[in-house]
């Protein structure tokens, strides 16, 4: 799984994570889509609040879009949506939320992209979350099409 990842990271507890989604954050342009995938309780939602209020600038409240299904906030970056499909059971579903056009002109961070099967863009970046060996370790493993490894080649995930 590693050969092909641009790289992965090692992140022991909350403010690792809250750091690198910060880092990441600031490579985040207006038609990005960063899909989130690992299992529940991985640390999705951690890693998007974190970006959400870096992209933002302060720390807003960032409620989580489980029932909502989308959250949107306007920042300085420009629009960010925050879609957690893990409630939605097949893709038609998702019709309805906008999220082709979201794709082309936000920065959308999605939690459970799979059930989006070939509607996820092809140069999504996937950050694929993995429990670690105590309660807040993860490891972040990073795949991305398009200009991502470009973009992200000078990114240093331990900084």
């Amino acid at each position: 799984m590693l050969d092909d990842a641009l790289f992965a990271i090692d992140l022991p507890d909350l403010a690792a994570t809250e750091r690198f989604a910060a880092r990441l954050a600031g490579c985040l342009r207006p038609g990005d889509v960063v899909a989130l995938e690992g299992p529940l309780g991985a640390g999705k939602s951690a890693l998007a609040r974190a970006a959400i209020r870096r992209l933002a600038g302060a720390e807003i409240e960032v409620p989580s879009p489980t029932f909502t299904i989308v959250q949107t906030y306007e920042t300085p970056a420009g629009e960010v949506w925050h879609v957690d499909l893990y409630r939605l059971g097949d893709p038609a579903e998702t019709d309805e939320l906008g999220l082709d056009e979201a794709f082309e002109h936000a920065i959308c961070l999605v939690e459970w992209p799979g059930i989006l099967g070939s509607m996820l863009p092809r140069d999504a970046l996937t950050i694929r979350l993995e429990a670690g060996d105590t309660g807040e370790s993860r490891r972040a493993i990073l795949n991305g099409g398009g200009d991502w490894r470009a973009r992200l080649g000078d990114f240093d995930p331990a900084a």
